[in-house]
């Protein structure tokens, strides 16, 4: 048990002698850091200084140079100053030199134009003097002659003057002569020229219209469905569309025939639709009739829509469609009006490209010229007025409805394209092929229109030109004066319209002729 205490003893010793070298090492390594840390920053507040030091002197220096530049530079700029001075103070030393002598001969000019104006004063008197002089041997000249001719000045001055006067005038006039005769025939060659190259663009079609319609059939048998038992179905169709059906030994055809060329189209569709349809009896054809009746002038619309777009002409009021459409079942002697007042369209179009005029202007005129005679039958008055009316009431412009009314030369023209659309619908209803008439009744017309003309008292010659639309008649200057000349053209085209039938309008051009004839001997 002592042991034990005393082992228990020794360990607590050893332990607190332990502890006891614990807290000494520990306060010697405390005190040896401590040490160390000042050593560290007195060595880097060293370090700090010679720092700062080194950075002092190394901007002293940055600082010593840079003001030696600035100090360079600075006397650099005073010198190249100085130089500009100097070189300003010898040019104005210079301009001021020649200032000088500018003033110097401005003085000696000066005095040279007094020396001169002097000289100009004697010499305006001695001018005065032979002025006076002159005015004086002028005055008794002047007494002498009027003594010797019997004539003041103011009676020889218009004496001259009228002599010189009349030499004028008649220079003037051969000078006018020859400037007319010229022009006459360069304008004659310019405007040949143009008219026969629009006509050769031209390829229109010699179509004569007829009144009758062939209508092809399948075969032989279709005939005896058409005439129907009894002729019963034949009947129908020639009661429901007004127009005669001809049905001969003709292989494979039917004929038919009317004046009216809208039934007879309307006719010949429901025949065809008939044919392709079947069925063929009285109460089908009527229908198909009334069917083709109510859409008829749809298919009309087509018609002039399809002329519209073919010559190219925009922004046309779509109502105008359904006339020019029926201007296709219309004829004048034989010339389809559609067909002719799309050659007008082209014609002028083409004219008036060659002489730079309004071309869309020419082409909407000439297509329209004839407008009104797709219903000139049902409305009173002309198929011009008409057609001015029609163009009016669809918002064409006012140089459309001029020249359309001028196409007949019924009222004057207006513009250039109104006597280009009057020269295209010359052209177009002239042409060979054109119009059908028979070659005698044509000259029997022509010297019918002679001898209406010749039938007057103081005709002395009638010749019709321009294949009857012209007549021009050459009268007695001693019969009949100037004022009996105008009367005279009225009652020669009063008698024509009253003994006479033809297409369009004739021009009567009555011409009294003075000659006054000598000879030299």
């Amino acid at each position: 048990m002592n042991n034990f205490v005393l082992y228990i003893l020794i360990g607590i010793g050893c332990i607190g002698a332990g502890f006891l070298l614990f807290f000494l090492l520990r306060n010697r390594i405390f005190a040896s850091e401590y040490r160390k840390r000042e050593i560290l920053q007195k060595d880097l507040e060293e370090k700090s200084r010679q720092d700062i030091e080194n950075s002092k002197r190394k901007i002293d220096i940055e600082l010593k140079e840079e003001f030696v530049n600035w100090k360079n530079e600075y006397n650099r700029k005073q010198s190249s100053k100085i130089n500009k001075l100097n070189e300003t103070e010898k040019r104005l030393i210079h301009k001021e030199e020649n200032l000088d002598r500018r003033y110097m001969n401005l003085d000696n000019k000066e005095k040279d134009l007094k020396k001169k104006e002097k000289d100009m004063f004697y010499k305006e008197e001695e001018l005065k003097t032979l002025k006076n002089k002159l005015t004086q041997t002028y005055e008794e000249e002047r007494v002498k002659l009027e003594k010797i001719s019997g004539m003041t000045v103011q009676e020889a001055k218009d004496m001259i003057i009228k002599k010189c006067e009349s030499e004028a005038k008649i220079e003037s006039a051969q000078k006018l002569k020859v400037i007319e005769q010229d022009l006459k025939e360069k304008s004659s060659l310019m405007a040949k020229d143009i008219i026969s190259t629009s006509i050769q663009r031209i390829a229109s079609e010699h179509i004569i219209s007829s009144s009758v319609s062939v209508i092809d059939l399948p075969n032989d048998e279709m005939k005896g469905r058409i005439i129907g038992r009894e002729g019963r179905n034949i009947r129908a169709l020639e009661n429901a569309t007004g127009v005669d059906f001809i049905v001969d030994d003709t292989p494979e055809t039917i004929i038919v025939s009317s004046f009216d060329p809208l039934r007879r189209e309307i006719a010949k569709k429901a025949l065809e639709t008939l044919i392709t349809d079947g069925r063929i009896h009285p109460a089908r054809v009527e229908e198909i009739v009334e069917k083709i009746n109510n859409e008829f002038d749809i298919y009309l619309k087509e018609i002039g829509e399809n002329a519209v777009v073919e010559l190219g002409i925009e922004d046309i009021n779509p109502e105008l469609y359904y006339y020019l459409g029926k201007l296709k079942f219309r004829t004048s002697y034989g010339q389809n009006t559609l067909q002719h007042a799309k050659e007008v369209s082209l014609l002028a179009a083409f004219m008036a490209r060659e002489l730079n005029v309004n071309v869309n202007l020419a082409s909407r005129a000439g297509l329209l010229h004839d407008i009104g005679k797709a219903i000139d039958r049902e409305t009173e008055g002309t198929h011009t007025q008409l057609s001015v009316e029609l163009a009016r009431k669809y918002g064409e412009s006012k140089e459309v409805q001029d020249a359309i009314a001028s196409h007949h030369m019924d009222v004057e023209f207006s513009s250039v394209e109104g006597v280009l659309i009057q020269a295209a619908d010359s052209i177009s209803a002239a042409r060979p092929g054109a119009r059908r008439e028979i070659f005698e009744t044509y000259i029997k017309r022509l010297e019918k229109l002679e001898e209406v003309s010749k039938s007057f008292d103081g005709v002395n010659k009638a010749y019709a030109l321009r294949a009857g639309r012209e007549v021009r008649v050459i009268i007695n200057s001693n019969e009949l004066d100037d004022n009996r000349t105008f009367l005279m053209s009225k009652d020669i085209a009063k008698k024509i319209q009253e003994e006479m039938e033809y297409p369009g309008q004739i021009k009567v051009t009555v011409i009294r002729e003075v000659r006054a004839i000598e000879y030299a001997k």
